[in-house]
């Protein structure tokens, strides 16, 4: 699997975050490269299991909304007249 990847801008709002939850959270203020480091491992060891949710998710809206597709298409169909 391609591994997950930022935009820059993306990446230094995380980066920015990060420090800033250690410093109201924890009370512990954090430079640049260790709040990197916290990022790389959230995007290596949690991003996968968080973006496979996310998939599962979209698969289950995809599957209801499918099965109102069909619904609708049924209630298209014309009826049958007998012949006598």
């Amino acid at each position: 699997m391609k591994s997950m990847k930022l935009a820059k801008e993306q990446r230094d709002q995380a980066i920015q975050q990060i420090q800033q939850f250690f410093e109201h959270e924890r009370g512990e203020a954090i430079g640049e490269l260790a709040a990197d480091g916290v990022l790389d491992f959230f995007m290596t060891r949690i991003a996968p299991h968080v973006y496979n949710q996310a998939l599962s998710d979209c698969r289950h809206v995809v599957s209801q909304r499918m099965i109102s597709l069909e619904d609708d298409i049924y209630a298209l169909e014309q009826k049958v007249k007998a012949s006598r």
